[in-house]
């Protein structure tokens, strides 16, 4: 296994985000412009006032559009992070100092040239593990490697905390824009009053049909993604205890003589 971005965030590069943002934009623009709103136009020439109801009609907004497009960008940013989270789960419980024995005491010099010259170098639980080390090369001091393991850690947390900033800003921004929908159809609805009051409501009717539909859309796609958060939260913070699980039960037996 090979891990191309070590960034202990574990997002993607600049390149792939951007990437993945083009992608998702075109794809979404491709089905609206191609199936859902032709169908939604049929279904409301052969409907009319009626066809509020259809799914077609319900996902036809632009701010839809934009909040479908953001589902699938803030989906992918997840599912890499959670993909490096599985695929690299053995190293964080991995004993780096095996072929040490245990009985002897650890050359600390051998063991930070094997250890920096690993492949896991930048990965952050080795990345811990090298900390710790030079620590107690300073110090010789066992409780002040253990501190070094705990500043270490929470550091480690505190990155994959603002890893997820976006993540979050994506989150808040898809019922924002949902509510922007609702405020813009409400405004056209108004903008209608006087043809509703001479006894024509169809236009009335669609434009308050746009501004509840699209906070609808925006808030289901909310909940999903907040769950997703969720499972990632979940995963990081296994990710960290088992970090910290692992210095503690192997690398302090090391280093403890």
């Amino acid at each position: 296994m090979e891990i191309k971005n070590k960034s202990a965030t574990m997002n993607p590069g600049v390149l792939v985000s951007s990437l993945a943002v083009l992608i998702a934009f075109t794809l979404v623009q491709l089905l609206y412009a191609g199936v859902i709103r032709p169908a939604a136009s049929q279904v409301v020439a052969q409907e009319g006032t009626l066809s509020v109801g259809s799914i077609w009609v319900v996902l036809s907004g632009f701010e839809q559009q934009v909040c479908i497009s953001l589902m699938l960008v803030t989906i992918f940013l997840m599912g890499y992070k959670i993909w490096r989270l599985v695929d690299e789960e053995t190293i964080y419980n991995r004993d780096f100092l095996q072929s040490h024995d245990k009985n002897e005491p650890l050359n600390v010099n051998a063991a930070l040239t094997e250890l920096e010259s690993s492949k896991y170098r930048d990965n952050p639980a080795l990345a811990t593990w090298i900390m710790c080390i030079r620590r107690f090369k300073h110090t010789g001091n066992v409780q002040h490697a253990a501190d070094a393991i705990a500043a270490s850690v929470d550091n480690v947390a505190s990155q994959l905390e603002t890893g997820n900033n976006m993540i979050r800003y994506m989150i808040w921004a898809i019922p924002s824009i949902g509510f922007v929908g609702t405020v813009r159809g409400i405004g056209q609805a108004l903008a209608q009053a006087d043809e509703a009051l001479a006894g024509d409501i169809s236009g009335m009717t669609a434009s308050l049909g746009l501004a509840f539909n699209s906070t609808l859309v925006a808030l289901l796609i909310s909940l999903v993604l907040m769950y997703l958060m969720h499972l990632l939260n979940s995963r990081q913070d296994t990710m960290v205890l088992n970090i910290q699980s692992s210095c503690e039960k192997s690398l302090l037996a090391h280093l403890h003589r």
